[in-house]
């Protein structure tokens, strides 16, 4: 059937990343620059053919894949299980207050991913993996060959770029950051999957 190449991103800048507040499963709505973001992006991609486009299931990551399709003729395929981990009450909450009330578990989220053990109702980075990867793997399965697109978020997409480069989850936050609309492309050829572009930001102008 051929190679399978997948582009990946992440949504656009939104208010709570202004605010500095964790959004998870919650949503708030793209800034004018989150959306440029997602303009630029669409711009340098334009001449790509996409067979699919699948992205989570929030509305920052449908608003983004919309600005992303331009004037394709293809649907957008939600699904929930490309959403962010979930974070349960620390959702809707600024970084700051969190770090302060659950120093430990704060730590742990952004530094040491595979001990973290959520007591807030939300997910482990064990769970996302096995919520995330096994979608991946069937994405992957259902488009050989083909061109697709996912839009999804900034944990969701650390962890199957990790997946993709075979990094340990304890590892899930080494570099590159993925910033706003931030592109990832993968190759995969069978077992075989090259890494040609993670966390690419060369589509942004001048800011």
């Amino acid at each position: 059937m051929g190679n399978t190449t997948i582009y990946l991103t992440r949504h656009g800048q939104t208010e709570w990343n202004v605010e500095k507040k964790l959004q998870g499963h919650k949503d708030s709505p793209l800034t004018e620059l989150g959306i440029m973001h997602a303009q630029w992006l669409a711009a340098s991609l334009g001449h790509i053919g996409f067979d699919a486009i699948y992205a989570s299931s929030s509305g920052r990551t449908l608003k983004t894949a919309e600005i992303l399709r331009g004037a394709r003729s293809i649907a957008i395929i939600p699904d929930d299980d490309l959403r962010e981990i979930h974070m349960g009450s620390w959702e809707g909450e600024v970084n700051a207050n969190i770090e302060e009330s659950c120093p430990e578990q704060f730590h742990d989220f952004w530094n040491n991913p595979h001990q973290y053990k959520p007591s807030n109702g939300g997910e482990s980075f064990h769970e996302l993996h096995n919520r995330v990867i096994p979608k991946i793997q069937r994405i992957i399965k259902e488009n050989e060959g083909k061109t697709i697109f996912i839009v999804t978020h900034a944990a969701t997409l650390k962890l199957i770029m990790a997946f993709f480069n075979r990094q340990p989850l304890a590892d899930l936050w080494n570099p590159p950051i993925v910033h706003s609309t931030a592109l990832c492309k993968v190759i995969v050829d069978g077992e075989n999957r090259t890494v040609e572009l993670y966390g690419d930001t060369s589509h942004y102008k001048g800011l």
